[in-house]
């Protein structure tokens, strides 16, 4: 039985299927996971490993060395990148983007058995190395909590209540601190007072070390009972420290550690991160979302739970929210959903106006029951509402009405012919279906790279396919069944002819619009060489037009925020990087454009949004994330920072970002030189940064190994030091000792384990006028003596403190920007310098690669283009599967190039860049045009067994496709509007509008002109 006949019969059935989709799909709406952009798994680790003392060259060969050969042996590795700087190597592992959310926690159990089974093996001194596998979690909830006038320690108490309380709402994953500093118990000793008294620092070390442990005493039997032994002896407080007896055992002198030294507990006197937020010293807290929840929901139940909490909090400290991830979910999504309900109408308005009320109403209701049905399965699948996942149904809209007015078309034409509506309903589905279907798959399979891509950018953009996967397979079988139901409830029987030589009359292609397209198809059958030539002209002047058109990978984003980077020079203390930055925050926050600005010095801040890449640590960085009043704001403010720039002296580089929308890098330009010398590295990376200078368009233009440094290095004399008893790690600790402070012991003090530091006080701190000074204990001679006996000289020299590896190999890496506030993309920069860079003479030994955003491109569109001849094939077959036939398909699929004639001339027009959106739109194109051929290549087929003429049925078929080929077209035009004033869709919409606009006039005449070429079809004699 045919759908269509059981659809109309069973009305019931029909009804609640109808209904099942609407009320359902708007209780699976009400249900979806709601965020700003799709979840994305960032499949890196970084093992963080200390070497107390080691410079960066030991740290590179004893420690990043072995790490990087067992890390490299996983399977799953794409590369390994690393830092090798005074005492500490920070290694960072990114596995093959293949990889998904699913499989990372096998991989990174793998990755931490890896580096624990070498961890034994590393030399003494090396501390356990620590694997951060929850380095790319996202905290959508940025706060800073300030409170001038308060001390450190009634903010962190204040935050650690704020911790404690937000990690209990549901569908929050974790909560977590930054700018947080440490605290430790000082213990200031006078080396000259130890020097009067011969007392080792030594042996003052060892009694904090066993003084403060916890130490099993036993238990006693009592009778029945078993009683613990638990001596006292612990301290209770820190001033306790300075009763702690120093004196040597049996000496007559009691002396205790508080007559040589001074006992506080305070915080570490150089931080190693620093956080502030409108110049005011801040805690920044982030919050974590559970997967899969709305984020906008929990959000709310977050705002919900602070104002519970207000109770709470003390007068003077403020919550300042430096990032809101559900609001500004809110706001998208909403955004979305209004552009959606935009495209919807006016796709039913074009309906309503080219099709007749009750068509209009019709398809109307059919694409919503659609549109809505497709939540059912975004809720089933865990698809959630999100920028691409409601793009992508914007998208669809317009091909989601192909086949309901394919159907409709055949219904009304048929009715005119006099069918009854059953019959005219019946013979329509049966006649359509299966090309319907074919058409629609293969619409479906030109998005299918996106779905099938393993690279970063198919993973973001992967739901695209998905969604139309789904919304367009609904739309056929909405169209093959609801369609011709609702249709033969709403139209009305055909009335009888009163005469039947009235054939005029019945002509339902009657009209201005059919009158001017069979005047066209005719002259263009006519001239079919011209006609040809003219598309071949048109498709040679847009492939040489399509090199000016601008070409990038992903746009900045709406968000009226933007990042300033500075880097202080190499070797910068921290405190020194705070002091500039703060004049920054000065300037900016002066300015009535500035709404806030948060300062994180030292590294960066907590993964807030999917696309900010936190920087790592360095004394010498500061960040400062601004948020302005609006998005035109942004472009104001960079070009005054620069401005600012130019006219002070920073002491050092600023580095301006706008937000990014989708996979982003470091710079947009990159090149990568890898060898062995330190020294002929930098020389390739001055020579590259020269040719990127004479590039007056060019930004931010730097290296990742920086400056060279200075180092202080004593000239050990082992023979003298031997004789005095002395080692160099004698001399290691009093010089740590002497500076920042040794680590001796911990301190317990509740849940908190405090480093106990020995120092000297500060009149006695080392400076360097008075490195000779300085006194060392000779346990030979008991007594001090002046470190100038074993130490001959006190040398500088400059040493490379951050070594970069990249796959194992010593890598500089040269960067460069675009001028982010400019009409320029990144490719017109990377295309100006590439050659000459390239022209660069490398050694022997030395290789050159190219990073930043030509290779996340290259990348992205090699993962597109890997699964493209395996769509292409699988369309192809459909086609021939659906005719029988090869050339019917080449005939088809010979216009498909020439869709690039109206993209070209959109991308022109409007300025817009190609972009990778527009590449996946540029794919799309492909489907529609089949999709449109298909079905004009099968109203041909049907003509010709009809009986007709080859010439006739061709020309038939043109005039009896113009209205449903130019409705969906229309329609899909139309419906795309709303994505022209979003920065992320915009190539993409501009692609398919200008492409499609083309296409159809490719559909209608040259099509058949192709059709009666390769069939050597004559026209007949007038």
């Amino acid at each position: 039985m045919s759908l269509a006949k059981w659809s109309i019969e069973n009305k019931v059935i029909s009804w609640m299927f109808a209904l099942l989709l609407l009320i359902a799909g708007a209780v699976s709406y009400l249900g979806l996971g709601q965020l700003e952009d799709p979840e994305f798994t960032l499949k890196k680790a970084m093992v963080v490993t200390m070497y107390p003392g080691a410079s960066p060259q030991q740290v590179e060969e004893e420690v990043t060395f072995p790490i990087e050969n067992a890390i490299q042996s996983l399977p799953y590795v794409d590369y390994v990148t690393s830092i090798s700087s005074p005492g500490k190597s920070q290694i960072t592992v990114e596995m093959k983007s293949k990889y998904r959310k699913k499989d990372l926690q096998q991989i990174w159990d793998e990755l931490r058995r890896k580096v624990n089974d070498l961890a034994p093996k590393l030399p003494p001194g090396v501390m356990t190395p620590s694997v951060i596998d929850d380095f790319a979690d996202v905290y959508g909830e940025l706060y800073a909590v300030t409170g001038e006038g308060y001390s450190y320690d009634e903010l962190k108490d204040y935050v650690d209540f704020l911790k404690r309380e937000l990690v209990l709402v549901d569908g929050v994953s974790k909560v977590t601190v930054a700018g947080e500093q440490q605290a430790q118990v000082i213990v200031e000793i006078s080396t000259q007072k130890l020097s009067q008294l011969g007392i080792p620092t030594s042996h003052i070390f060892s009694l904090l070390q066993a003084q403060n442990t916890v130490s099993n005493a036993g238990k006693i039997r009592v009778g029945d009972e078993s009683i613990r032994l638990h001596p006292t002896g612990e301290f209770t407080d820190v001033s306790e420290l300075e009763g702690l007896l120093i004196s040597k055992p049996g000496a007559k002198e009691l002396i205790y550690l508080g007559d040589v030294a001074t006992v506080t507990r305070e915080y570490a006197e150089v931080p190693n991160h620093i956080t502030r937020f409108a110049q005011q010293r801040a805690l920044l807290v982030g919050v974590s979302f559970t997967s899969g929840v709305n984020v906008v929901e929990v959000g709310k139940e977050i705002g919900r739970h602070l104002t519970q909490l207000e109770y709470q909090r003390p007068y003077g400290i403020t919550i300042n929210t430096v990032y809101n991830q559900p609001t500004e979910v809110e706001t998208s999504v909403d955004g979305f959903i209004i552009s959606l309900v935009e495209a919807v109408a006016i796709v039913i308005i074009v309906l309503l106006i080219f099709m007749g009320v009750k068509s209009g109403i019709l398809i109307g209701g059919i694409l919503l029951i659609t549109v809505l049905g497709t939540f059912i399965f975004m809720k089933m699948f865990a698809i959630d509402l999100q920028r691409i996942s409601l793009g992508a149904l914007i998208i669809a809209l317009g091909m989601l009405v192909d086949n309901a007015i394919v159907v409709t078309e055949g219904i009304l034409i048929n009715i005119k012919r006099g069918q009854s509506k059953l019959q005219a309903a019946v013979n329509i589905v049966e006649q359509t279906k299966w090309p319907l279907l074919g058409a629609t798959v293969i619409g479906i399979t030109a998005f299918a790279p996106i779905g099938l891509s393993s690279d970063a950018s198919g993973e973001f953009a992967g739901s695209l396919f998905w969604v139309l996967l789904i919304s367009l397979l609904l739309s056929w079988v909405t169209a093959i069944t609801l369609t011709p139901f609702f249709a033969n409830a709403m139209f009305k029987e055909p009335k009888a002819k009163e005469n039947n030589d009235d054939a005029e009359d019945d002509d339902p292609y009657k009209g201005v619009i059919f009158t001017v397209y069979k005047s066209m198809l005719t002259f263009c059958l006519k001239h079919r060489a011209v006609t040809i030539i003219s598309m071949v002209l048109l498709l040679v002047g847009a492939v040489v037009g399509f090199k000016s058109v601008k070409q990038s990978f992903f746009p900045a984003s709406n968000t009226p925020m933007f990042y300033v980077d500075y880097w202080h020079y190499q070797g910068a203390d921290i405190r020194s990087t705070a002091k500039n930055v703060e004049k920054i925050e000065s300037f900016l926050l002066a300015d009535p454009l500035v709404n806030e600005v948060t300062t994180t010095i030292g590294q960066g801040a907590p993964r807030f949004m999917l696309t900010y890449s936190p920087e790592k640590q360095y004394d010498a960085y500061g960040q400062l994330i601004v948020r302005v009043k609006d998005r035109d704001a942004v472009v104001s403010m960079i070009a005054k920072l620069r401005e600012y720039e130019n006219q002070h002296e920073l002491d050092g580089q600023l580095k301006i970002k706008r937000m990014e929308i989708g996979p982003s890098t470091d710079a947009k330009i990159e090149a990568r030189f890898s060898g062995p010398d330190p020294v002929v590295l930098r020389q390739l990376a001055e020579e590259a940064k020269n040719i990127i200078r004479r590039d007056e368009k060019a930004f931010n233009i730097r290296d990742n190994w920086r400056q060279r440094t200075k180092l202080i290095r004593p000239q050990f004399n082992e023979l003298k030091a031997r004789r005095l008893g002395i080692s160099k790690s004698d001399l290691d600790q009093l010089l740590l000792s002497s500076v920042s402070g040794s680590k001796v012991g911990l301190y317990r003090d509740g849940t908190q384990l405090l480093p106990i530091i020995a120092r000297s006080p500060e009149e006695e701190r080392l400076n360097v006028e008075n490195l000779g000074d300085l006194q060392i204990f000779s346990p030979v001679l008991s007594v001090y003596v002046p470190v100038s006996q074993i130490v001959d000289d006190f040398s500088v020299t400059w040493e490379d403190s951050l070594i970069m590896r990249r796959d194992r190999k010593r890598t500089i890496t040269v960067m460069a920007d675009h001028d982010v506030i400019g009409d320029e993309t990144p490719a017109k920069l990377f295309a100006r310098v590439k050659s000459d860079i390239e022209a660069i003479e490398l050694p022997q030994g030395y290789e050159m690669q190219w990073g930043g955003e030509y290779e996340s491109s290259s990348k992205a569109k090699t993962a597109i283009f890997g699964s493209l001849p395996i769509g292409y094939l699988a369309m192809f077959m459909i086609t021939v599967l659906l005719f029988n036939s090869v050339k019917k398909p080449l005939v088809i699929w010979s216009t498909v190039p020439l869709a690039i004639i109206g993209v070209t001339a959109g991308l022109v027009l409007l300025q817009a860049p190609f972009s990778f959106m527009a590449l996946l739109g540029l794919l799309s194109l492909s489907g529609m045009l089949i999709k449109n051929g298909i079905v004009l290549m099968d109203q041909i087929n049907i003509e010709i067994e009809s009986g007709k003429s080859p010439y006739q049925a061709v020309f038939d078929s043109g005039v009896s496709r113009v209205r449903p080929v130019s409705m969906a077209a229309i329609t899909t035009i139309l419906g795309m509007i709303p994505l022209l004033f979003d920065v992320f869709f915009q190539s993409m919409a501009v692609t398919i509008m200008f492409g499609l606009g083309f296409a159809t006039i490719l559909t209608l005449i040259v099509l058949p002109v192709l059709h009666c070429v390769y069939f050597g079809i004559k026209q007949p004699d007038a």
